[in-house]
């Protein structure tokens, strides 16, 4: 394993009788980074996480979070995580405050530190005036906040988010993700499942896929991105002479002459957009503008999996039950 690995496995295994969830997976998810485990409906997103988090066993291979074995050592994980689902953890009969000084008390915290750390979670997930109601008169975002608030009472180094901010309005969605890159910020590592592929390409330092139990592809959201045709750069030239010495100069391109400019297909790598200047560079053609087109984590899923991607609630809960 990698020493800056905080989660790492290989080979991760787990079926439910003859039905494989799992088919061998595995991940190296870097300290302080968010990763992202995106996979359609039933793909093992949700049993990944219960696995990592010490929920439920796993049949085979091997398995590292925070510097613990899993089989060896669960219980050291279990201090070092944090896990906050799309069905939030608050006591919906207690205030928010009771709620963060009970996690507290799980905790063995000392009253000082108790109050101390209550009123700093209050402030920073903007909750204060909230704090003293139950969670019964908060919107579907605070209730998620105090969730999130609850779960750093133990100081964790890693937190795995499962569908974080599913059911979310798209204010208090982008509220959770201003959140989780604070924590990573921190040195925190996020373990991140989203049904949002927008969620995954805006926080995900890398993105893995995971479809019928196995990962089919892995890296960062641009390297997938690449992946899938369809990409192009986008040319305008400053008179239809430059345009035609353009069209002329880059193969298997296509001209709009209305507009004076030229498509030209591309991966929109580095490599990909520095080959075309310096091919227009040698020729001394004049650009005037260039933009970089490139298919979506939509169109990657879609390409990848052959599927869409929706909330998780077909073969791999079904097993669970």
């Amino acid at each position: 394993m990698a020493t800056a690995s905080t989660i790492w496995t290989r080979g991760l295994r787990k079926s439910y009788g003859d039905h494989v969830v799992l088919d061998g997976i595995d991940l190296d998810v870097a300290e302080g980074s968010i990763f992202s485990l995106l996979g359609p409906n039933g793909s093992g997103k949700t049993t990944t996480v219960q696995i990592l988090s010490t929920l439920i066993g796993f049949d085979g291979g091997e398995v590292q979070v925070a510097g613990h074995d899993l089989r060896r050592n669960p219980d050291a994980i279990r201090g070092m995580i944090g896990v906050t689902g799309q069905f939030s953890a608050v006591d919906g009969f207690l205030t928010g405050e009771e709620n963060l000084r009970l996690m507290a008390d799980l905790h063995n915290l000392r009253p000082d530190v108790t109050q101390k750390l209550i009123r700093q979670l209050l402030e920073r997930f903007d909750i204060v005036e909230a704090g003293r109601s139950t969670p019964a008169t908060y919107s579907g975002g605070m209730r998620r906040r105090l969730d999130l608030a609850m779960t750093l009472v133990g100081s964790p180094r890693v937190i795995f988010l499962d569908e974080p901010t599913a059911g979310l309005d798209p204010r208090s969605r982008r509220g959770m993700w201003d959140i989780v890159r604070e924590l990573a910020a921190d040195g925190v590592t996020i373990f991140l499942t989203t049904q949002y592929l927008e969620e995954a390409d805006q926080l995900a330092d890398r993105i893995a896929v995971l479809d019928h139990g196995r990962i089919i592809a892995q890296g960062t959201s641009a390297e997938l991105k690449r992946l899938v045709p369809g990409g192009h750069l986008r040319l305008m030239f400053p008179d239809i002479d430059s345009l035609a010495a353009a069209c002329s100069v880059l193969d298997h391109s296509t001209t709009d002459t209305d507009s004076l400019t030229l498509r030209v297909p591309s991966d929109g790598s580095p490599q990909a957009l520095r080959s075309v200047l310096d091919r227009l560079g040698s020729e001394s053609i004049e650009v005037a503008t260039l933009a970089v087109h490139t298919p979506d984590l939509d169109d990657v899923f879609l390409a990848l999996t052959g599927r869409p991607v929706g909330p998780e609630q077909t073969a791999e809960k079904e097993a669970v039950r």
